[in-house]
């Protein structure tokens, strides 16, 4: 079966000119895996996936789960890993597969960029968290405070009012009777949205700065600096911390949970199957979404971790095994979660599903503001993926020493000032635009579909996997073939035309609705990476001279480095004998046969 065709003009290729610095390599392939589980495990496993399997009937959850992760999941994760590891390139040029499609790499690195820029709040709330946890009294375990309101109740005593009789009763000593207590606010509450927050009634009224927030937004996007401005060798180093000790702290809170009263009745509500919502199909479409999500496709960040492999290193057997620590940590993080509700829904005296809802769970697990360690290196990795592409833009002939410290630097300084209308008292609602729309899982979908396409038919799934086996020297199984080109693809529009059709305006805890501008501001940061892939391509052939199939033959045909003449074609002279310029290096063209 004939392979692919090595076409390199000039005799160097691009990027590999004077003045080219050889890629990077991972200085051990742990380093890889522990990046890959830093990067794509974080807060979407620890409180996500826990929340949609409550919501979704439990343990049966897991049934659509596990299917869609085989069909589509692990595929695409292997997909971007084995593309980068193949290529040697980042978002942008990886698409040198197939030049027509580079929007497919513009689309990614928008998306990114946009995490990059709205993730880092997370960050830096639980900075604010973890310095305010010094004081003698936790702010958030008392009502003493300015910013706490008449509501606000300490401990309670919800089991003194169970019967109705006793409604206009003073309870406790809170000095509130138990209609009073119904509307009753925690501290935890209180100290996340009067000071944490300091929200505003809307997203018109954006306020003033919060100028705590903002020194502590300031210190993680200097610490996020100086861990990535080196290159994968210094975040390598850094990984083996931010990866593993999420899960020290994970062992150590699933220990003191189980302990607590409630505990019990909280991991049963988790785990115990509701068999009537297999029929649903928005479970099913939770399913995706989630694993869309949690593992970190279509950002670009796994082919830029995969393009500092080895060439010959067995992606194919580093998937599988990323994909059971993810899906695995989703599961685990689970039992901590509801163990910790199960005793906040004991301690007030009200049922689970009262307690278990998105926004409340996610004041209560800013208690345990070292949770936020797992959004670290997803920082670190999301902007490592986004300089990765940038500079992959540069040939050889623009090196300059500190080209990547001021890359970093700029990319840094740039998010830094868009983040500081997340510091402002309306931050809130322009973070949840940011969430919503930006890297929501439509744009995840549209860009994962797209990438499935292009490999499978225009460059050639066959042709894909054959490139596969001379890297890992085994072809994988063809399952990753028949899904690369029709399960996958008809699972990410199915689920990508469900949310659009069944699309809901932005609210912000259900309780304030978006303005129309507001939400043209969000659909505009969605289309600005999803519009990228048509644009882009439409650009490209109208660009392009010849008839429609001339230009298409053009814009389709591979850019290949240098490094795939050397692994691909090992019977030809070494190309570090051929100095640029010579006649020896003009054309090269060879056809290799497997």
């Amino acid at each position: 079966m004939i392979g692919s065709s090595l076409l390199l003009v000039g005799g160097v290729a691009a990027g590999a000119g004077p003045g080219y610095q050889e890629r990077e390599t991972w200085t051990r392939q742990m380093d890889f895996i522990m990046s890959c589980v830093g990067f794509a495990v974080g807060l979407g496993n620890v409180w996500r996936f826990p929340y949609l399997c409550y919501k979704n009937g439990g343990g049966v959850f897991l049934i659509p789960y596990l299917l869609i992760v085989f069909v589509g999941g692990i595929p695409i994760f292997f997909l971007e890993i084995a593309l980068g590891q193949f290529m040697k390139a980042g978002s942008i040029n990886v698409w040198n597969i197939a030049p027509l499609f580079k929007g497919l790499g513009y689309a990614s690195m928008v998306i990114v960029f946009f995490c990059n820029t709205y993730y880092i709040m997370v960050l830096a709330w639980g900075f604010y968290y973890l310095i305010k946890s010094f004081s003698s009294t936790l702010p958030w375990s008392t009502c003493d405070n300015d910013w706490n309101t008449a509501s606000c109740i300490e401990i309670f005593h919800h089991q003194d009012c169970k019967n109705a009789s006793l409604a206009n009763t003073t309870v406790g000593g809170s000095n509130m009777t138990c209609a009073e207590l119904a509307d009753g606010r925690s501290p935890i509450i209180e100290f996340w949205e009067n000071k944490v927050l300091n929200i505003s009634s809307g997203l018109d009224e954006p306020g003033n700065l919060n100028w705590e927030l903002m020194l502590c937004l300031m210190a993680v996007w200097v610490l996020v600096y100086f861990c990535v401005w080196k290159g994968v060798k210094s975040t390598g180093k850094i990984v083996y911390f931010t990866a593993t000790f999420p899960y020290v702290v994970l062992i150590i809170l699933l220990v003191r949970g189980v302990t607590l009263p409630g505990a019990y009745d909280g991991i049963m509500y988790y785990v115990k199957p509701d068999w009537s919502k297999l029929g649903e199909a928005q479970v099913w479409i939770d399913a995706g979404t989630q694993i869309f999500f949690s593992y970190a496709i279509g950002l670009g960040a796994l082919t830029a971790l995969g393009s500092y492999n080895r060439f010959n290193n067995d992606c194919y057997k580093d998937a599988f095994v990323l994909a059971l620590i993810n899906s695995g940590t989703s599961f685990f993080a689970g039992f901590v979660v509801f163990s910790i509700l199960g005793f906040m829904a004991a301690e007030q005296g009200v049922d689970i599903s009262q307690v278990a809802e998105s926004g409340t769970v996610r004041v209560a697990l800013s208690r345990f503001s070292l949770l936020r360690s797992f959004s670290l290196y997803l920082q670190f990795v999301g902007v490592e993926g986004f300089i990765t592409g940038i500079l992959d833009l540069f040939p050889g002939k623009y090196y300059h020493r500190y080209k990547r410290e001021i890359a970093v630097a700029i990319c840094c300084l740039l998010c830094f000032i868009i983040d500081l209308s997340m510091v402002t008292q309306g931050g809130m609602y322009v973070f949840q635009l940011f969430d919503y729309y930006s890297a929501s899982g439509m744009t995840l979908l549209w860009q994962a579909f797209w990438e499935c396409i292009v490999v499978a038919w225009v460059y050639g799934a066959d042709r894909f996997m054959d490139d596969v086996a001379r890297m890992i020297g085994y072809r994988p199984f063809p399952w990753m073939k028949w899904c690369w080109s029709f399960i996958t693809p008809c699972v990410c529009m199915g689920i990508f035309l469900f949310h659009l059709v069944n699309y809901k305006p932005l609210t912000y805890n259900n309780d304030y609705v978006y303005p129309w501008w507001g939400e043209v501001i969000g659909w505009c940061l969605a289309l600005s990476s999803m519009l990228c892939i048509p644009v882009s391509l439409l650009y490209k052939l109208f660009r392009a001279k010849g008839t429609f199939k001339e230009r298409w033959t053009h814009l389709t045909t591979p850019v290949w480095g240098a490094h795939h003449l050397e692994y691909m074609a090992p019977d030809i002279k070494s190309l570090s004998s051929m100095s640029p310029g010579t006649d020896d290096n003009k054309v090269i063209i060879f056809e290799s046969v497997m």
